[in-house]
């Protein structure tokens, strides 16, 4: 395949780049400076223009652009960059993909498991209803601005991405320092369920969506099983061979990150991958206890 991509310098478009690239398909970068390679072209968020024939000759668009959630804390001017970025850049991608005379047969678009914001205990497939906050209403900004590539026949799925379990950036690599100095530690209460994804899993779940023409639409993009904050603190200590006895209390967190903590860091979601499961594929680590180990190498 030809496939777009934009978001290709993130943790995620990164190793999808050289994973579909391995695979023989031809990734073109949409970048907001492209270099004199054939493999790029450039976008102009601010101005919402492209180059002349960014879009000539794709097979499939995946769609990763946006600000990070977790770079900072939520001032209201990070807020807005957070969903500008994304609904925005969207639409902007959408109503090109709209106007070209031959458009691709699919858009795989990122979104996000904040969708449902925190719900405790109950499971979450993908037509269970969005949660109330700022996450939850910038995903349902960010998937309903793809509109104009669906209605121009574009099938579009929504990645709705779950924590990816990667010691190159996100969650794991962040957790990893104080893990490895033996002050790991449940947060808040621990007993708020966290949906994760091994990156590889990931990666086979993007090219999934892209090949099988019966994915549409919302996709968790999360492991079989969702696993409680104490569990999963439990199980990264044991993997690294650290104790993991000092707490982080909720206050403590709302007190250093503000709004972020709540969404981010102790709100519940347990997020089962019902698509996938019915669309046939198979997770190469399913359990977090293998997951984490191959992400680690420590097998």
């Amino acid at each position: 395949m030809q496939v777009l991509m934009t978001g290709s310098s993130g943790l995620i478009g990164t190793t999808l780049r050289s994973f579909l690239g391995g695979g023989g398909h031809r990734v073109r970068q949409l970048l907001r400076t492209a270099s004199a390679s054939d493999d790029t072209t450039s976008w102009n968020p601010a101005e919402g223009t492209f180059a002349a024939g960014a879009f000539d000759g794709i097979d499939a668009v995946v769609h990763l652009a946006g600000e990070s959630i977790a770079s900072g804390r939520w001032t209201a001017a990070r807020k807005a960059r957070i969903r500008e970025s994304r609904v925005t850049g969207t639409r902007q991608v959408c109503e090109e993909l709209a106007r070209h005379d031959t458009p691709p047969k699919v858009l795989v678009s990122a979104s996000a498991i904040g969708f449902y914001g925190d719900r405790g205990d109950e499971v979450l497939g993908e037509s269970a209803a969005a949660g109330s906050g700022f996450l939850p209403e910038v995903c349902q900004a960010w998937e309903a601005a793809v509109a104009p590539a669906r209605e121009r026949g574009i099938r579009v799925v929504h990645l709705r991405i779950g924590i990816v379990l990667s010691p190159l950036g996100g969650a794991l690599a962040k957790m990893l320092l104080p893990f490895k100095l033996g002050v790991g530690g449940v947060l808040g209460n621990g007993d708020q369920y966290m949906s994760w994804i091994a990156v590889d899993d990931l990666l086979g779940i993007v090219l999934h969506a892209l090949t099988d023409d019966s994915v549409s639409g919302p996709v968790n993009a999360v492991a079989p099983q969702a696993v409680t904050n104490r569990e999963f603190t439990k199980t990264l200590g044991t993997v690294l061979h650290r104790p993991t006895v000092l707490p982080a209390p909720a206050f403590a967190l709302r007190l250093a990150l503000g709004e972020m903590a709540d969404a981010l860091l102790l709100a519940s979601t347990r997020v089962d991958p019902a698509v996938l499961r019915t669309t046939g594929f198979e997770f190469a680590y399913p359990h977090l206890e293998g997951a984490l180990r191959h992400a680690l190498g420590r097998h």
